[in-house]
């Protein structure tokens, strides 16, 4: 059984319930003196609390998406491995659907009522990255009568480390979408779903790391290329956005500002300002100053062009630690021309999902707005 089932998790929470009654029931017979008894309690005390704790980090991992199995969670992930012939001519293309699933909504087995969740594999020809994803695809992709349209882009990226089944099933992306599409609030939209640590179990940062993984150049261009290349989806610039929450939602506003040709629109949900330096990323620039500076967006938008792209960021007065900076962001964004900015600001909300599914309509509301479908 996987680290994420819920079998897994109802026979954690079972064994804690079971040994919290068992420790009640046994303990006038292990209240007595004796080196037995002593051992006794310790033992009962011990396994009620370990798995009282099993069960409460299996139900934070199913809310959160920390980890995807127990190699993930083991350090042991090896599921990355994807065949790739280096002279450019794999006959699979840079993407290959492996699987597919419903949409959680009304109709959901049926593609033209609610869309499809297909598992891909993507490489990237210029990068050689290697990344699972998922791919959200509207209903009216699969419609004969827009059998000739194209589909605006969303990227959506995970926190770190983060899966990205947690996108579908902790943040409802693609539910949300449907549900805002079939109301007429948002475009239908292509989702395309994965974490930003495609290089694990380093966080990158979204750097295109000297002599390291070209994470940065993976997202501007080998993964819209990939995606446009196997999907009906808007050529322009303006056809595609990207979407993020904590570590993604940096990477999602550094790339709207290092690449607005590539993404019109960049959304971050509680998002920080600048590549951190620790022990999960290493040392990202390899003393390269100028790659430093322009990782930090507060220095690149004081010092380079201002890019012609929209941005949302998202914080909320209590609960977030990103406030502050998220207002000195807004105030430099707005002398920043062409640039543009756009904030939630909730009057509480903690770094967690919850906060996150309050902001993801409004979110996809707003980028639906700013991007083409041609």
């Amino acid at each position: 059984m996987g680290l994420t089932s819920n079998k897994v998790l109802a026979l954690a929470v079972l064994s804690a319930v079971l040994l919290f009654i068992g420790t009640v029931w046994l303990w006038p017979r292990l209240a007595r003196r004796g080196r037995r008894a002593v051992g006794g309690r310790i033992g009962v005390l011990l396994a009620t609390q370990i798995a009282v704790f099993a069960s409460v980090g299996l139900s934070a991992n199913q809310a959160f998406g920390f980890y995807a199995s127990w190699a993930d969670l083991l350090g042991r992930e090896t599921g990355q491995g994807v065949v790739v012939d280096h002279d450019g001519a794999d006959a699979g293309g840079p993407l290959r659907v492996v699987g597919t699933q419903r949409v959680n909504v009304t109709g959901g087995a049926r593609p033209a009522v609610g869309g499809q969740i297909q598992k891909v594999e993507i490489v990237g020809r210029t990068t050689r990255i290697a990344s699972p994803a998922y791919v959200y695809l509207p209903p009216e992709y699969f419609q004969p009568e827009y059998r000739t349209r194209t589909f605006p882009a969303a990227v959506v990226l995970t926190g770190y480390p983060g899966t990205a089944e947690a996108l579908i099933k902790g943040l409802h992306f693609p539910r949300t979408a449907h549900k805002l599409a079939q109301g007429g609030e948002a475009q239908p939209m292509i989702l395309v779903m994965l974490r930003p640590t495609v290089a694990p179990p380093r966080d990158t940062e979204c750097v295109d790391v000297p002599g390291g993984p070209q994470t940065e150049s993976f997202f501007a261009k080998d993964l819209p290329d990939a995606v446009g290349h196997h999907y009906r989806v808007g050529k322009r610039p303006g056809s595609w956005g990207i979407i993020g929450d904590s570590t993604g939602g940096y990477c999602a506003l550094k790339l709207a500002v290092h690449h607005p040709g590539v993404y019109a629109a960049g959304a971050g949900l509680s998002p920080y300002y600048k590549a951190p330096n620790d022990a999960t990323t290493g040392d990202l620039f390899q003393g390269n100053r100028t790659l430093r500076n322009e990782a930090d967006l507060f220095w690149y938008l004081k010092h380079r062009p201002a890019p012609d792209t929209s941005l949302l960021v998202t914080s909320s007065k209590q609960g977030e630690t990103n406030y502050k900076a998220t207002l000195d962001f807004i105030d430099l964004v707005k002398s920043a021309e062409p640039t543009r900015i756009s904030s939630i600001v909730l009057d509480s909300g903690g770094h967690n999902f919850n906060t996150w599914r309050r902001e993801i309509p409004a979110t996809l509301q707003w980028i639906s707005g700013r991007l083409s479908d041609r």
